[in-house]
């Protein structure tokens, strides 16, 4: 398929995009993570619901040709703001224990499909206005939406619920920064539909072939592969808050590492690692982060055991996190093009929260069964042990590829 040239958007753009999508995702993480912890439930259970919370972003790429194929993008973007606005908000009508703690899973995963929709609309507009050369700049700005709103939105929500006595305000306030974030859709271009056909079926044709061009091709294929492994899934960051006792972490000090503070740390690390993405091979530089992240972790394990050592680590974590995070999108975004972006982009996003998902139980049954430094030690090793075999993948193709006829 043919490409026009982007219309570009300042890069910033994308940050207020993502917020509410790494907001919904803090929520989830450092609010209700915290607040049910303090209630007794346990670790593996709260580990249950940050996975529920993943699981409909690792299936979404099967619902994103409708994105693709339907409506506008900025049209989507909104009716997913509303749609995440008010199931997040909901959460807030029930009690977070034991006793809540189904409801409002169903709620989460309602939550994590509505945004999911959101996120997809936001990344058709980021890949169409985006040149090659700035693949990682885009991509980090926008990574730095979703982990800064991470941050910000379970930190500030956090510190709304350990200081109010209106159980629901948090998700209020949640919701009312969603819909702030649509404000920022004046200012960037809605992306051409030149993939579109009068028919339906033609439509979602074309999305189908623009997809599969993309992965049989080597670069597709390899950037596929690292991101169903766990190089630097960050899966820890889900635990902080449950696991927050073993350093005698406050809750005060949870709100704000793991929240505002950590936020803005993520959000620095998306930003110079999407720059720093652009000046390197980027899959080199998924690897790279995805070794710093292992080794902060094994660090962390060998610590003692203090409040100031949980500020230090889980700062470090977060903004070697954010670096990845930025890797992640630069080598999709340099994969994919444009045509059907929204389709393309979630079928990446998708395999990259496996590894997200999966390592969340793994990390939370090893707390379980060695405690902290099981969860540490296995959060680092399978990152580790994931990019030597990337690297061997990377070799064998290599080979093959320029074996003589």
């Amino acid at each position: 398929m043919s490409e026009t040239k982007p219309v570009e958007s300042h890069p910033v753009v994308y940050l207020l995009l993502c917020i509410p999508f790494g907001a919904t995702s803090g929520y989830v993480i450092v609010t209700l993570a915290y607040l049910l912890s303090q209630s007794g439930v346990s670790v593996a259970a709260i580990a249950g619901l940050v996975a529920i919370n993943l699981l409909p972003q690792t299936w979404k790429a099967l619902w994103a040709p409708i994105v693709d194929t339907t409506l506008t993008s900025k049209r989507w973007y909104l009716i997913a703001a509303v749609a995440t606005a008010i199931s997040l908000a909901a959460i807030g009508f029930f009690p977070v224990t034991q006793k809540g703690l189904f409801l409002i899973t169903v709620l989460v995963f309602v939550n994590s499909v509505a945004v999911s929709f959101l996120a997809m609309a936001a990344e058709n507009l980021m890949a169409h206005a985006t040149d090659h050369s700035v693949k990682g700049r885009a991509g980090g700005w926008y990574q730095a939406g979703n982990l800064g709103g991470q941050g910000v939105g379970g930190g500030a929500a956090l510190w709304i619920a350990q200081h109010s006595a209106l159980v629901w305000l948090p998700g209020a306030a949640m919701a009312a920064l969603f819909m702030a974030c649509c404000l920022a859709l004046f200012f960037v271009a809605e992306p051409d539909s030149g993939h579109r056909r009068l028919r339906y079926v033609e439509s979602l044709r074309d999305v189908a072939i623009d997809v599969w061009h993309t992965a049989r091709s080597r670069a597709g294929f390899l950037a596929l592969l690292i991101c169903f492994l766990p190089i630097g899934s960050g899966a820890a960051t889900g635990l902080w808050a449950a696991v927050a006792g073993d350093w005698h972490a406050t809750g005060d000090t949870v709100a704000l590492v793991n929240g505002v503070l950590g936020g803005v740390v993520s959000a620095i690390g998306c930003v110079i690692g999407g720059y720093l993405c652009d000046r390197m091979d980027r899959k080199f530089a998924y690897c790279l982060f995805g070794v710093f992240l292992a080794i902060g972790a094994l660090a962390m394990a060998a610590a003692a055991r203090t409040q100031a050592m949980f500020i230090v680590f889980t700062l470090l974590y977060a903004f070697v996190q954010g670096l990845n995070y930025a890797s992640f999108s630069a080598v999709v975004l340099e994969a994919i093009g444009r045509g059907a972006a929204a389709t393309k982009y979630n079928i990446y996003a998708s395999l990259s929260n496996m590894p997200t998902a999966y390592m969340t139980i793994v990390d939370g049954r090893a707390y379980d069964n060695w405690h902290a430094n099981g969860l540490l030690a296995a959060d680092a090793l399978s990152g580790l042990l994931a990019v030597l075999f990337f690297a061997g993948v990377v070799f064998a193709t290599r080979r093959r590829a320029v074996a003589p006829a």
